[in-house]
């Protein structure tokens, strides 16, 4: 039995008052491991360590920051095989996506925002006629939490400490309990690059217990949350009585639109990825297929002929398409969607069931499924799935596509397939989404803001909007 222990100030500790939580593995259903169940007296315990360690890494040169940064990116990648195993393991996703996409990016975080703290510039104002000039500094906060979920495990903590630490803060990160390993592996990897003891935290537990202490802790300066919108408005209502600042990524809902006009095999292609990827477990996955009514039976028909060949199977597989979702509470849920469908809210048109995987018949397999609708105020089109469901929709008019798109609470991504230039400035300006793509799917550029609007969240994780958040601007102001 593995044993995850919390890394506080640069080395590993069991939980203060010897709690624990298992570990389950998705693939078969079995506990594999154990890991703290923090309370307040750890959190304290991570914060005067991050305390203590916050006024000399504020004041390390930054060029010495971004060295250490970039060592543990080399790191990651030097041992790649073993975090893509650990997160495959732990999370349920098909080992070639974590090796080929997880675990890269987790490196990329690191390595993006080494080299972004050396380029963020201050800015500078000339007052003419008064002999004056302002200038903004731009000062670390503090000690930061970083909360992280997990759908992504590593990518998305590595997203959110990386720009916390460069930045100059100290942070106490609190991964999922659900997927803890590939954060505990991090902190061996953050001892042999030398980063300080201290400077970064990490403290495991459950969301109600770990997770709120920390956010309740009245000296951290801030708090950056990827989550469920529920946790997220909490998390706000929480924030606020302190004055903390705050950054959520909360769900998403969001439609891939297709137009007639669209390069139809690209799309489909695409259409596959954006709607089944990691179990359908990504928040900017394409759960709403909005097809132009003219070939959305052609559509519906190639689609499902190509949902058919998916293969579902044990993550180590290598021919994998989609492993096991992530837990069984998480599966429940998505059959309690599938099972509103069956009972007639919408047409299940393929999939629904579980998979039995030969030796691994504990697991959390569920096939890929496609669902017609006709209603959009069902909880099929407005509630956040969060796996392997897709829902189709015809339409006729770009009008009608709009407001089926715009008509849920959240508004985090969006998705256009066209060839229509004046259709394309349309859509862009006129979708409630703070992310969109036109003819592709999570093409990603680390330099660009990413976040959402209505209920998918509040501020903007990315490039130098994550440092600005990070940091407090103070202006000067010299008269001559």
């Amino acid at each position: 039995m593995i044993k995850i222990l919390n890394f506080i100030d640069g080395q590993f500790h069991e939980p203060k008052d010897n709690l624990w939580l298992d570990n389950v593995l998705p693939a078969n259903g079995e506990i594999y491991s154990q890991l703290p169940n923090s309370n307040k007296s750890d959190i304290d315990f991570a914060y005067q360590a991050a305390n203590k360690a916050f006024p000399q890494w504020s004041q390390t040169d930054t060029n010495q920051r971004a060295k250490i940064l970039s060592k543990i990116a080399d790191l990651i990648e030097q041992n790649i095989e073993q975090f893509a195993a650990a997160e495959s393991k732990d999370n349920g996703k098909p080992i070639k996506l974590a090796r080929t996409v997880d675990i890269p990016r987790a490196a990329s975080n690191f390595r993006f925002f080494a080299q972004a703290i050396t380029q963020f510039s201050s800015e500078s104002h000339e007052s003419v006629g008064q002999n004056a000039i302002n200038y903004t500094l731009r000062k670390p906060l503090g000690v930061v939490a970083c909360i992280s979920p997990w759908n992504l495990p590593l990518y998305l903590f590595t997203w959110k400490i990386a720009p916390a630490l460069a930045a100059g803060n100290c942070v106490i990160a609190k991964p999922s309990e659900v997927t803890p390993m590939t954060a505990y592996m991090l902190g061996e990897i953050c001892q042999e690059a030398g980063l300080p003891g201290g400077v970064l935290n990490i403290v495991h537990g459950e969301g109600q217990t770990t997770g709120q202490a920390l956010i309740e802790h009245p000296e951290i300066k801030a708090i950056s949350f990827t989550g469920g919108t529920s946790t997220g408005r909490h998390i706000a209502k929480l924030a606020g009585s302190h004055l903390k600042k705050v950054s959520l990524e909360l769900g998403g809902k969001n439609p891939n639109i297709i137009f007639a006009d669209c390069d139809y095999e690209k799309m489909l292609d695409t259409t596959m990825r954006s709607s089944f990827a990691n179990q359908g477990q990504i928040c900017l996955c394409g759960s709403r297929i909005l097809v132009e009514q003219s070939i959305y039976e052609k559509f519906k028909t190639d689609f499902i002929a190509r949902t058919s060949k998916l293969v579902v199977s044990n993550p180590e597989n290598q021919e994998a398409d989609l492993g096991a979702l992530v837990s069984q509470a998480h599966m429940q849920k998505v059959l309690s969607y599938i099972k509103l469908a069956k009972q007639g809210q919408g047409k299940l048109l393929y999939g629904g069931n579980r998979v039995t995987i030969e030796n691994h018949e504990k697991g959390y397999y569920l096939e890929p499924t496609v669902i017609e609708i006709d209603s959009l105020n069902c909880e099929l089109n407005q509630e956040e799935i969060f796996g392997p469901v897709v829902t189709l929709m015809p339409f006729s008019t770009e009008e009608e596509a709009l407001q089926i798109a715009n008509s849920t609470e959240y508004g985090l991504s969006a998705s256009v397939w066209t060839n229509d230039l004046k259709r394309t400035m349309k859509f862009t300006q006129e979708l409630e989404a703070g992310i969109i793509w036109v003819n592709t799917w999570m093409l990603r550029d680390l330099r660009t803001p990413f976040g959402g609007l209505k209920a998918s969240g509040m501020g903007r994780e990315g490039g130098l909007e994550a440092l600005r958040f990070f940091t407090e601007t103070k202006n000067v102001c010299i008269q001559y």
